[in-house]
Parts: structure tokens; C-alpha cells; sequence
């Protein structure tokens, strides 16, 4: 007969993620390390109560003595001993940036979950789940539920809809996920959570996972195979490249006259840095990244010639429209880089798509190699072995690539003023910071600016999430990537005003946390890359500055500056603030925050209207056809001439 042991269903959940790791390389580690959340009539009765116990054996277990300290540590692990910890957090969609941020940083090998309650606290994770699953990062979501057995109906908060009572709130994390499923009956958790575990673990199938948990079910008792709390390792795949594909991706490389790698997110998240790094030093290819592939190549490799597309460089950029051959790795091509599918100008370019993913891989007409990027690199560069590129096509591309670090410094010591370019604030953290401390970003002309100008040596060194571009996303992403890396890296999060006045409540959870974070908040009055956009496309920079209504109702958004103070709005958060009048004064504020173990915010205003660095790619962003504004006219035209370099890639 089989051994059963009777627990809820909120309590099965929790004893069953202590019990899963993931292993990869012969390397095992705790796969959930932890759960984000609120407490509301939803889940504080269910998976917080489950959460309560877990904690409350966990700390009888250290008094008893029954969880010994590990050799060469001080105080026990609770990771080592089954215990989910829990992390008060103070928006859900906060939780759920911080959790993507805490699994990137740790190559997806771990990830953290998030509790919420039934209706808003459901739906605020929403445009979480969606920057994870856009991002291919695994993030695990537990939102409550309305009743299952329907007995308190509406119950609050519930929405009701006259054509099923099927219908819930949580539905709609449907299309943002991975994997979604609802648990109406508590055995229908056993084969939930395998799946939940399954996607969490693929290298390719991943994102956000989302279990809606009504919240009578979360309470309610089951008796439960004791098989199912064993621990339970899950194997992160290294597919190897099937010998046939990668002949013929070969045989597409060794008659390449200008080919050009495009390293994406994929080699950072394989580990496969060194890898790429061997295989241009044997080939000469040139590198270009993405976002998220910055890093994977030093700035300084003698084949790295920086970001590619919309704010690439000029290097890179102009080698991506002579490639006859480009080579990606790892990428999902963003209409970013490809500058809007003009970039790629070669009319005869030819790609070869290495990627674990088949819809990636199968992008722009692509010869196909489903493969880890890690053991891609490494046959290709065997395979390979004798044959590289044209020295001279190497030279041209070294040469391209001097000629863009002169732009690079100019842009960093500009001695803008009275107020400072943004990019001299960039330019001081890029030589204050190590190659092991990290610098996050996210939206706005930012993202673009660092993308052009970051010189990262590392790949750990630059978190800028630009899939989905989520203004907020800095601050809570701030707190998972220090909860994933630790003190021996200095974690900074570069916000601007606006994305500040989305989620600044997480300090606080740093603060609470006893977190050392470092926030750098550039106060500039308004949205610098939607303004600088709204310019070129003739919209005047209309609604793009923060200015008190002039006129009555009926007047413009155009008067005085709002007189609000976000460096102490950042104080009241319980962070040290540190106001900075000047490059200088950064500086040495800077080292004042290094040296402090509390979470501080350095706060220096800079120049709205940039200035930014020179672009040399194209950004798709429709015009008005029609209209009475020469400004507006006059881009519709620009717009139209652009167009003619778009193609597909076939």
C-alpha cells in the first residue's frame, strides 16, 4: 500500500518545491529558492499559512539541532533543509520583475515564485509574467483564485462573467504564459507541478509558468503519495547539434566573404562566453550583440565590434549591412536588432541560426542548428578548424570598431552642462564599476544609450532588460539579482524619473531586506526617449514632460515644473540619499555608496534633450498619413523614403 501523508494543498505545494533541484554540468542546486508575496483573503489562509508552518519547522529544527550549520558557514541553510523562505514584497508586479531578475542573473538555473491573492493582486502580475515569458526567463506564479466549489459566489473580488462561470481573472495570464493550468481539485496538483517543473528546466520551453489556486482548494486536506515530496532532480538539457545540421552549417560559413556573428541572450544563459570568445579568436569573425548578449564577448576582444541595430554602433552596423553570412547565436532577432529588418542589406545575406528554440532558429530563412550555444560553438569551431575569415574583412572590422570607441569616448566626456548628458553619468559608473558588479536598466533612451556605450567586459555585468522594456522594472529587478549574486558584487539600478514614480515601493523591500543596493535616479523632468521620438516623428514632444497644466482644462501640459522632490520620496522609503550637483560629485558619492552597507540612492539631475550618442540604424515607428502639422508632414515623407529598405528575409 502506499505510504501517504495527509496535508493541504497549500502545504503540499510549498514541501514539494523544498524538494526539486535542477542540475546541469553535474552541478545540483535548490531549483525554487524562495517565494515573493502578498497576503490578502485569497492566499493568507492557504499557501501563507503553508508558508507560516514551513518557516516555523525550519527554526524548531535549528533550536533542536536536528539542521546542523553547513562546514565552513555560520548559520544553518535553509535551502539545504527543504525550507522555502518567504519575501514580503509591496506590488505584485514588482515580485515578478524580481524573480525574472533573480533567474537571469543565475544563467535560469534557479528561480524564485510569487504569491498573490485573488482579483488585482492577480492581475498586477500580469505584465510581469509577460516580460519573463518575453524574455525566455522562468519564473513560477501562484495566484489565487475565486472558490472552486462555488459556494460564496460572487466572493470578492471575483468577476463575473453571464456567459460561463468558468471565466476568471487569471484567465488572462493565459496567452502570457508558458504553462497555465487551475487546480479545482487537489490530486490535480500532482501532475500540475511536474509540468510546472518541466517548463521551468527547458532551456528553450520557458517563461512564466502560472497555477491559479482557488482559494478553498489551497485550504483543503489531501492525502498525498510521500513519493511526491522525494527529492527530485530535474536535468537541464545540453542538446548537442545534429552532425548533418551543423555540415551544413559549415559548409554556409567556409564560403562567406563577410560574415558577422550576432551573439544573443542564449549564449550568456548556456554559459557558452568562453566558448564564443575561442571561437572568434579561431575564426576572426567579427561580434556583434544584442541586449541581452552584451557581455557574452569582452568590449575589448579583438572581434567584438559592439551592439548591433537600432542603437547599435556604427561598426556593427555598417558589417551587418555588407554581411553575406550572419551567424546567430542564440538570438530572437528583436525588430531592434534588425533595425526594423533594414540592417541586413546584403541582398544575398544568408543566415545560420544556432538556437535551442526551433521558431527562433527558423527565423529570417535560416540554416537550422538546434543546439546549446555552449556546444555549438564548440563543433563549429572544430569543425571549422584551419578555415577564417578574409584577414582583411577582420582588419575592416577592427578598424570600424577603433573608429566607434572615439565616438564612445566622446560621447562619455562630453562636459555637457549646465546640466549633464546622461551619458557622462554613464561614462563614470562604466570606469568606477568591476567587471563583476552589475548594472540594470530597462526603458527609455537609456537602455539605447548604455546598448551603444557599455564597455562590458563580462557577461554578468550588464542586466538591461529590452524585450519587453518595462519602465519599473529597475528597482524590484535590482533586489533579485543581489539576492542571486550577493555581496561580492555591487548591484546598481540606473532609473529615470519616470520609471522611478512606477514601482519605487520596492526600496522598501530593500531597506526591509537589509539588501545593499545602490539606485542611481536621474531626474530630468520627463520621458527623454519618448520625447526625443514624439520630436523626430513630428509630434513635438506633446505630453512627454512633467509640467503643470497651463491654461484651465483645456490648456496644455506646458507650465511650470511639478514641483515634486523624488530624492526625498526616496528617502522616505528608508534608503540613504545622496544629492550629486555634478559629474564630480557622483564620483565621490559613488564611493560613499560602496562603501555603505545600507541601500543607498545617488540623485543628479541631467539634460532632458540629451545630448545622446549619433545613430546609424532605423526604428519602424509609424507616422500619421495624414495631417495639418508641417512637423507631422514632414515626417510622414522622411517615414515613406525609410521604408524602401525594409525587406524580408527569405
Amino acid at each position: 500500500m502506499t505510504a501517504t501523508i495527509r496535508l493541504t494543498v497549500g502545504q503540499a505545494l510549498v514541501r514539494f518545491l523544498g524538494a526539486q533541484y535542477s542540475e546541469r554540468d553535474g552541478v545540483e542546486q535548490r531549483l525554487v529558492t524562495g517565494m515573493f508575496g502578498i497576503f490578502g483573503h485569497g492566499n493568507v489562509c492557504g499557501v501563507g499559512q503553508a508558508l507560516l508552518q514551513d518557516q516555523v519547522d525550519f527554526e524548531e529544527g535549528v533550536a533542536s539541532g536536528r539542521y546542523a550549520v553547513e562546514p565552513g558557514s555560520e548559520v544553518v541553510d535553509p535551502l539545504a533543509h527543504g525550507h522555502l523562505p518567504y519575501h514580503l514584497i509591496r506590488n505584485e508586479q514588482s515580485g515578478v520583475h524580481a524573480a525574472t531578475a533573480y533567474a537571469r542573473s543565475l544563467e535560469r538555473l534557479q528561480v524564485m515564485a510569487v504569491t498573490t491573492s485573488i482579483g488585482p493582486g492577480a492581475t498586477n502580475m500580469i505584465t510581469g509574467a509577460a516580460l519573463a515569458t518575453t524574455n525566455r526567463i522562468p519564473v513560477l506564479l501562484f495566484p489565487s483564485d475565486q472558490f472552486a466549489n462555488r459556494a460564496p459566489d460572487p466572493v470578492l473580488q471575483q468577476l463575473e462573467s453571464p456567459q460561463t462561470l468558468d471565466t476568471a481573472v487569471t484567465d488572462c495570464f493565459r496567452p502570457v504564459s508558458r504553462f497555465f493550468d487551475r487546480i479545482n481539485r487537489p490530486e490535480q496538483l500532482i501532475p500540475s507541478l511536474m509540468n510546472a517543473m518541466r517548463v521551468l528546466t527547458d532551456p528553450s520551453d520557458t517563461g512564466a509558468v502560472t497555477i491559479a489556486l482557488p482559494q478553498d482548494v489551497q485550504a483543503e486536506a489531501h492525502d498525498w503519495p510521500e513519493r511526491f515530496f522525494e527529492r527530485r532532480v530535474w536535468h537541464i538539457a545540453r542538446p548537442v547539434p545534429e552532425p548533418a545540421a551543423l555540415t551544413r552549417a559549415v559548409e554556409v560559413i567556409r564560403r562567406a566573404q563577410r560574415p558577422l556573428v550576432v551573439a544573443g541572450g542564449g549564449v550568456v544563459y548556456s554559459g557558452a562566453s568562453q566558448a564564443l570568445r575561442d571561437f572568434a579568436s579561431a575564426t576572426g569573425i567579427p561580434v556583434a550583440d544584442t541586449h541581452a548578449g552584451k557581455g557574452a564577448i569582452n568590449w575589448d576582444h579583438p572581434s567584438a565590434v559592439g551592439a548591433l541595430g537600432s542603437t547599435g554602433s556604427s561598426a556593427a552596423n555598417a558589417l551587418a549591412r555588407e554581411a553575406d553570412v550572419v551567424i546567430g547565436i542564440g538570438t530572437r532577432y528583436s525588430d531592434f536588432t534588425t533595425a526594423s529588418h533594414t540592417i541586413f542589406a546584403n541582398p544575398d545575406v544568408r543566415f545560420v541560426n544556432i538556437n535551442t528554440l526551433g521558431f527562433d532558429a527558423a527565423k529570417h530563412g535560416a540554416t537550422m542548428v538546434l543546439a546549446d550555444a555552449r556546444e555549438a560553438l564548440t563543433a563549429l569551431t572544430a569543425a571549422l578548424d584551419g578555415w577564417a575569415a578574409d584577414p582583411a574583412h577582420a582588419k575592416h572590422a577592427r578598424d570600424l570598431d577603433a573608429a566607434w570607441q572615439r565616438e564612445v569616448d566622446a560621447c562619455y566626456h562630453r562636459g555637457h552642462g549646465p546640466l549633464p548628458a546622461q551619458t557622462e553619468v554613464f561614462w563614470a559608473l562604466n570606469e568606477l564599476m568591476g567587471p563583476e558588479d552589475v548594472v540594470i536598466n530597462a526603458a527609455g533612451s537609456m537602455p539605447g544609450d548604455l546598448q551603444c556605450l557599455w564597455r562590458a567586459s563580462t557577461p554578468v555585468q550588464y542586466h538591461v532588460e529590452y524585450a519587453f522594456s518595462c519602465m519599473g522594472y529597475e528597482i524590484p529587478a535590482a533586489l533579485g539579482v543581489k539576492m542571486a549574486l550577493g555581496e561580492d558584487h555591487e548591484v546598481v539600478a540606473i532609473v529615470g524619473d519616470g520609471t522611478y514614480q512606477m514601482l519605487p515601493m520596492e526600496i522598501a523591500t530593500a531597506v526591509s531586506e537589509g539588501l545593499k543596493v545602490i539606485y542611481v535616479l536621474l531626474q530630468n523632468h520627463g520621458f527623454a526617449s519618448i520625447g526625443a521620438l514624439s520630436e523626430s516623428r513630428g509630434s513635438q514632444r506633446f505630453g512627454t514632460r512633467y509640467r503643470m497644466r497651463r491654461g484651465g482644462t483645456g490648456g496644455r501640459l506646458d507650465g511650470d515644473l511639478v514641483p515634486f522632490d523624488l530624492a526625498a520620496n526616496a528617502a522616505s522609503w528608508g534608503a540613504d540619499v545622496l544629492r550629486c550637483d555634478g559629474i564630480a560629485e557622483f564620483r565621490a558619492n559613488y564611493a560613499k555608496a560602496v562603501a555603505s552597507d545600507r541601500v543607498t540612492v545617488l540623485y543628479i539631475e541631467t539634460d532632458l534633450t540629451g545630448p545622446n550618442p549619433p545613430g546609424s540604424a532605423w526604428w519602424d515607428v509609424p507616422v500619421a498619413q495624414v495631417s495639418t502639422l508641417e512637423s507631422t508632414q514632414t515626417a510622414y515623407t522622411e517615414h515613406v523614403e525609410q521604408l524602401k529598405g525594409q525587406r524580408a528575409y527569405l
